[in-house]
Parts: structure tokens; sequence; C-alpha cells
């Protein structure tokens, strides 16, 4: 493990200093393993990097899952349906609003409470109750200029961008799902969580949590090795049967030791869980939630880079979220052939246009290619129009709903998972 100077842990601006060995210390929510002295790093290129995830029940997690189970109902009957659909949520309210053409009958009370139960708002005791809750409705026709300029009288492999804008796609080697190990990690624990609440193992359970991963991390030829997990963070709501303490025994046993390999854990590993203290109520009686303001936790961590375009509510022609899939499919490809060990890919539209304006690869020096020989091979092997896209990535499926929870990207049930084979 790196050694090197010594720094000491912070929390709130004070150290650790009363922090005893873990199994003495969950009274306090911070603790290590054994010594109070976190080790700099001792390789110069060394540095640390922290990702977030949020769980299911997070109230805007739970908008995403909402409008994308919106956009799921109309697919299912129409896959044409052009959907733009946003929510937002707050003490026992929902509202779903947005612009909606589609041939599809949708029982909106229906999809949206069956979401908000199945997530696990079943209760007021929890903070919000998917069976009581009031809904609100405000959807309209998609503007017919739009409709008119991307996709009315076209074939259907020409139909325009739906709006300009840029997005990106990222890939390391770092991980088998070649994402990045802190977002990996920070999402297998909210689902972790999720699972043993709806399973029955944590009774006391309830929807809303938080995780965050630091790692160290060494760069070699441009391509980033995780050496050791640095601090853990995890925040979970729970009922009022269940004691700090053990919550923070379970949630270390069971969530972060069961996600994280043995071999990233040391003795100067740093946890907090729940460091504000209890966390009851949770969800929107909390805070308000809206669609699209988790779209780092949605990509890739603060890794690579995000063009701003949030993805769920948002049917396929909207390139904010295919070309995103799109830029993800070919990143991933790229390493997966061995053809780099990291990269992002940048593609750029304007809207009613067919063909991206632009495509960019970018490798962080991880590849015997030029970054232009590389985007040879992409242009060969990729068709980035959005009809394409739609068409070779199966994106007129109602397969929306479950993206919106534990990351867009890294999960092998998701056709821009599989790697295309590579023409050289």
């Amino acid at each position: 493990m790196p050694a090197g100077d010594s720094n000491e842990v912070k929390n709130g601006g004070q150290t650790n200093g009363h922090a005893a060995a873990a199994g003495d210390d969950y009274e306090s929510g911070t603790f290590t393993s054994g010594s109070l002295r976190v080790k700099a790093p001792s390789h110069p290129d060394a540095f640390l990097f922290t990702s977030e995830s949020v769980g299911a029940g997070h109230p805007d997690k739970m908008c995403d899952q909402i409008s994308d189970a919106v956009l799921d109902a109309h697919i299912a009957q129409d896959p044409n349906a052009k959907v733009a659909c946003e929510s937002v949520t707050k003490t026992g309210m929902v509202l779903v609003c947005g612009e909606i053409t589609s041939n599809a009958v949708v029982d909106y009370q229906k999809v949206i409470r069956d979401t908000v139960r199945e997530i696990g708002y079943d209760s007021s005791e929890k903070g919000f109750d998917g069976t009581t809750c009031n809904i609100l409705i405000a959807l309209e026709q998609q503007a017919p200029e739009i409709g008119a300029g991307v996709h009315l009288g076209r074939n259907e492999l020409d139909v325009g961008a739906g709006d300009q804008g840029i997005m990106f796609g990222y890939a390391t080697d770092e991980t088998e799902e070649a994402m990045p190990l802190t977002l990996h990690l920070s999402h297998r624990m909210c689902e972790r969580y999720s699972d043993l609440m709806k399973n029955g193992t944590f009774p006391w359970a309830r929807p809303d949590c938080k995780s965050q991963v630091t790692a160290e991390y060494i760069y070699d030829s441009g391509a980033c090795v995780p050496q050791r997990v640095h601090t853990v963070v995890f925040s979970g709501q729970h009922s009022p049967k269940v004691t700090l303490a053990e919550f923070r025994r379970e949630v270390l046993e069971k969530v972060i030791k069961h996600v994280i390999p043995e071999h990233l854990l040391d003795n100067e590993t740093v946890y907090h869980i729940n460091p504000c203290g209890t966390f009851i109520m949770g969800g929107p009686f909390n805070d308000a939630g809206l669609t699209g303001r988790k779209i780092i936790v949605d990509t890739y961590g603060g890794w690579g880079a995000h063009g701003g375009g949030a993805f769920s509510g948002k049917d396929p022609t909207k390139v904010d979220r295919s070309a995103a899939y799109a830029a993800r499919w070919v990143a991933k490809s790229l390493v997966k052939a061995g053809l780099a060990r990291r990269v992002l890919v940048q593609v750029s539209y304007a809207i009613g246009i067919a063909a991206p304006l632009s495509v960019s690869i970018f490798h962080y020096g991880s590849s015997k290619y030029t970054e232009r020989e590389l985007l040879e091979i992409v242009q060969k092997n990729f068709d980035l129009r959005p009809g394409v896209i739609m068409r070779e990535l199966s994106l007129k499926r109602p397969i929306y709903k479950e993206t919106a929870s534990y990351g867009h990207f890294g999960r092998k049930q998701f056709p821009w998972e599989v790697p295309k084979k590579i023409v050289l």
C-alpha cells in the first residue's frame, strides 16, 4: 500500500481523533479500522478521485423513474411516441409535465402510483405514500414545428436530431464493466441497500440512501489504475426500530464490505456511515425532487465529461439520450477491443439534422493509435445518425425505467453495453 507523509482525517473541520477501532466506534459514525493517520500517496502521479450515487428512493431519482415509467407506458403501445416528460415531487405530491405526442392511451395515475410504491414509498411513516399522494398532470402535445423539422415525412434512418447539443461517452479498463471504479462501487452499495430492504434482511431500511467512494489512483500510460479505497460514505434512511450502532454495523458488514473487494480496503480506509445521525424521514418529505438533477450519477461519476443534457423522460429521438448511449457504446467497444485503455468520445448535433456535426476521440495517451486513427476506426464501424442508433440499439422498446436508478451505464442488460466487434 502507498506510504509517505501522514495527513489527519477530517470530518466537518474537526479531526477524527476521537475514533477508536471500527468495532468500538459505531456510535460516532466515523471510524477507521486502525490508525487515524491516513498515509499520503507515495507515487508522484497518485491522486484521489471521488464519485457518488443515490438510491432509487432519492427524490430526484424517484422523479427520473416516474418520467421513464411514463415514457415506457407510451413506447409499449406506440414505439414512435414522442415524449418529453418531466416530474416534480414534494411532500404528498407528484407533478408530471411536458410534451407528449402519442397514439397510446396511458393511465397516468396507475403508472405513477405503481412506480412510487415499487420504490418502497407505501406509507406516510416513510415520508411518502404512493397510494394516497396527490398527482397533478400538465401534459401537452409536442410543438408541431419540431415534428415537421425532425421526423415527419422522413425515412426512419434519416430522422433529424430532436435538438442541438453535445454528448459524451466514456470507458476505462479499470473494471470489467469498463466503468470508473469509484462510481461502480457507489452504485452497487445503493443497489445492495435496496435489495436488502426488499428481501427483508434489513426490515428497518427505508428507500432513500446515498453513497460516495474516494479511491486512490495512479496513472499508467494514460490509464487510471485504482490502488485502494480511501474513504467510504453511506447514508441510509431507516425506521426508528434500529439503533444507530446496529445500523452502522449492519451497513458496514452487509453493504460496504459485501460490495467493495477486500483487497481494496485496508487499515487506513475511513468510513462515514450516517455521519449526520438518524435518518428516519427521507425522500420528498425532506427534499423536493426533480427529473434530470442527477446527471453525473447517471453517467460517469465526474470522470470524462458531460454535455449537460439529462436522460429520463425523453424518447430516443432526443439525442441527449440516444447519442449519449451511442457514445458510450463506441467508447466501450474501443476499450474492450484493446484499442485504448481509456477513451472519451464527444458527438454534437443540430436540431433537424441527421448526421452529427462532429465526432471527437480522446484517448489520454492510453492507445498505440493516434486519436485521428481511432476516429477513422470509429467512422468505419459506427453510423451515429439518430435513426441508425435507434435501430442498432433497439431503442424503441419500453426499457427505460430500469435505466433510471443505479446508472445508465455499466450494466450488461442494456444494448449499448454490448461491445461491437470492431473492424480495423
